[in-house]
């Protein structure tokens, strides 16, 4: 029996949101299996870092060349042609016999997931109109909560009961099923007559690769001096400025070159055609939306990065105890994806945007709020559960909101310039918020230990240790009876950091539903789905 139309997008819809669940799973998931890897291969910690943040970087740095991509090529094009180089590269990462191939693999991993991202969105934004959009979107949103909670508990199992190399190797099935998905069901996506800005190209991928760079690797290397030696195949960067700071000062100029040429070819002014077209930013709704999307980035996802520490190694949980602790993320932006679509014909997106945030606010305040040595495990996973309902009204609905006035024939364009705010809002709200949370721990933990009598000299030996294993000495801390005083000031002090954390991201929240305020309001969509027009296929 042959499909409907309506039947035909909303399995279609599915397939894309795998595709998302499936960058984001991969995004978290490999923190959790890192000393599994460590253990097996052998890495060093340097090595480790790179396998952890390689895929970030580039994933940050090709979005907007992928996203004009997609309007030349066809957002479904290059949708299916990035989740076959997910498939691909997880299958090396899978089967890597050292750490270079490993690394290697993410480099390609992040490839393949800018590819998907932005063009997700493209295929989103032209498949669904009027209500169904919002419907639509919310489920695009929920995907991506969901996922980034459910990571660290899929890793924490597969560490504890599989192997690290089942957490690539699950991406295989799944990429086979999300090809056939979007073959069978989104019809191919018209092309738009044009070429690729090489210049530009270039230096978007290199402003905004070295600018993630700098945010990621800020608290390793140092922000203005090196305080730990970066290292790459046989080159070391061991004395003097921070390669970081030299990363940034790069990122600016190469950032500034770019706007200037996009300027320049958006007005017309040269044969060539521009990346990024700004004068989509004379749209009020893709400018403030843009603005709000960076700002709640910052606050959205940052927590997230350090709750598991705090988790593990105050608390006491495991590896899979930790990730079930998030499991509330994940099911209270599923909540939200279904009471959205009752929502969608009554509420505008804006309005359900602004009451995500609301709720992820609340949620981040009231983590600050019940943090202590000894939280239960319920007032963790209710607070959380407020939030992962924000995240699934907000993350999606801004989305909706930035694109909702962007034309058909710059939707790649847009949602690559939507996605590069979003993943350097969340970029920079890690730096900033693990930057507060371990200088939070550093710095309350010496002020305990010295004011407990200990030397000096011993207490930042002990404050070193700490800080520099993210927690996971307070254990070993723990068991030594002359320690284990020390143990009880460094959960202490980590619970003062995710406080903090906690109340920082919270006012980040807020500070993005003020941002809002410019954006255009606009009445809830018609309760009657609208059916879209019909693509030109090449």
């Amino acid at each position: 029996m042959a499909l409907s139309p309506s039947a035909r997008r909303w399995l279609g819809l599915v397939a894309i949101a795998l595709g998302v669940a499936l960058i984001v799973v991969d995004t978290t998931i490999v923190n959790v299996i890192v000393p599994s890897i460590i253990e097996d291969l052998g890495v060093t910690s340097v090595q480790a870092q790179w396998i952890q943040e390689s895929y970030a970087i580039v994933f940050a740095a090709l979005l907007l060349l992928a996203g004009r991509c997609a309007d030349l090529v066809g957002a479904r094009r290059i949708f299916l042609a990035g989740v076959v180089l997910f498939g691909v590269t997880s299958v090396l990462a899978g089967l890597a016999p050292n750490g270079g191939l490993l690394i290697a693999a993410r480099f390609l991993q992040g490839a393949g997931a800018a590819m998907i991202l932005p063009t997700s969105l493209a295929l989103l934004n032209a498949t669904f109109t009027g209500k169904a959009r919002g419907q639509a979107f919310a489920v695009w949103g929920s995907t991506i909560g969901a996922a980034a909670a459910l990571g660290p508990l899929l890793g924490g199992w597969l560490s504890e009961h599989a192997s690290w190399r089942w957490a690539f190797g699950i991406n295989i099935p799944l990429t086979v099923v999300i090809c056939v998905g979007v073959a069978l069901f989104l019809a191919p996506s018209p092309r738009t007559a044009g070429r690729v800005d090489v210049l530009g190209a270039v230096l978007s991928v290199l402003g905004l690769g070295l600018l993630a760079f700098g945010l990621v690797e800020g608290r390793t290397y140092g922000w203005v001096t090196v305080v730990r030696p970066l290292e790459i195949g046989g080159f070391s960067w061991d004395g003097g400025v921070s390669p970081v700071l030299v990363a940034l000062l790069l990122a600016a100029v190469a950032l500034a070159g770019f706007v200037r040429r996009q300027a320049v070819l958006s007005r017309g002014g040269r044969r060539a055609e521009p990346l990024m077209d700004v004068r989509l930013f004379a749209l009020p709704s893709f400018r403030g939306g843009n603005i709000a999307t960076l700002i709640i980035a910052l606050g959205e996802f940052g927590i997230v990065a350090a709750l598991p520490l705090w988790l593990q190694f105050t608390l006491g949980y495991s590896a899979l105890q930790a990730g079930l602790a998030l499991v509330p993320v994940a099911v209270g932006s599923f909540f939200a994806s279904g009471a959205s679509f009752g929502m969608a014909g009554k509420i505008s997106p804006l309005g359900m945007l602004r009451i995500g945030l609301v709720l992820e606010a609340v949620g981040l305040a009231g983590l600050g709020l019940i943090a202590t040595t000894d939280s239960s495990w319920w007032s963790v996973s209710g607070v959380l559960f407020v939030y992962g309902i924000g995240v699934g009204f907000a993350t999606a609905q801004v989305t909706n909101v930035v694109l909702a006035d962007v034309p058909d024939t710059s939707a790649g364009q847009g949602s690559g310039i939507q996605s590069a705010f979003r993943q350097l809002g969340s970029a920079l709200g890690i730096a900033l918020l693990t930057t507060v949370f371990f200088t939070t721990l550093g710095s309350r933990l010496g002020e305990r230990l010295t004011g407990a009598g200990l030397p000096a000299e011993q207490a930042d030996q002990i404050t070193g240790a700490v800080t520099d294993s993210a927690g996971a000495a307070i254990g070993a801390l723990a068991a030594d009876p002359r320690t284990a005083s020390a143990a009880e000031a460094a959960r202490s002090a980590m619970t003062e950091g995710i406080a903090y954390g906690g109340y920082l991201a919270a006012g980040l929240i807020v500070l993005g539903l003020v941002a809002t305020l410019l954006i255009p309001s606009r009445p809830a969509s018609p309760t009657t789905e609208d059916a879209p027009a019909t693509p030109a296929t090449v």
